[in-house]
């Protein structure tokens, strides 16, 4: 995820400058900052969204079901300004879904949302996938390098190699 450290602005027909468009990269911070942390979870890689969906930090700007966007509560076309107290995440289908519309409750957010529910275990090889490691509480462990897999390295790390499943039974 790349962010400007300031928001690029629209010029007007007159050539003046005007407000922001997009959310710099304090806004997002904060904005993700007073998202719902997800419980069991580390709260720098995962977050519900503003309808309980929950999202990943690596997935931004996508379109997956744990992808989300950094959205105006109050639509940018709306006059909504790009400032930390006007931004919310949301999953991306949710956010496309919304497009411009105000004062959408949960339950409305809700029903925009992708109905692809995942385990624990899921979202731990998930994790694993795009980080290398899981960061739980009382459950942190790391990927393994195939040299360790190998038994041709053996780690320094004191971290504990994860042990996920394997097999169809355990998922």
């Amino acid at each position: 995820m790349s962010s400007s450290p300031s928001p690029r602005r629209s010029r007007s027909s007159n050539g003046e400058e005007e407000r922001p468009r997009f959310f710099d990269s304090k806004a997002k911070s904060k904005c993700w900052a007073n998202a719902e942390t997800v419980p069991g979870r580390h709260p720098e890689r995962w977050r519900k969204d503003a309808a309980g969906n929950i999202v990943c930090k690596r997935f931004c700007n996508c379109q997956g079901c744990l992808c989300f966007e950094y959205d105006h509560i109050v639509p940018f076309s709306k006059g909504g300004e790009s400032t930390a107290e006007n931004c919310q995440i949301l999953q991306t289908r949710v956010n496309r879904f919304k497009s411009n519309k105000e004062d959408l409750d949960t339950t409305r957010l809700k029903g925009y949302s992708c109905e692809v529910q995942f385990t624990e275990k899921e979202l731990d090889i998930i994790e694993m996938a795009v980080y290398g490691d899981v960061i739980r509480p009382g459950n942190q462990c790391r990927c393994r390098t195939i040299a360790e897999m190998l038994g041709q390295y053996k780690s320094k790390d004191n971290l504990a190699a994860c042990k996920l499943p394997l097999d169809k039974e355990s998922i």
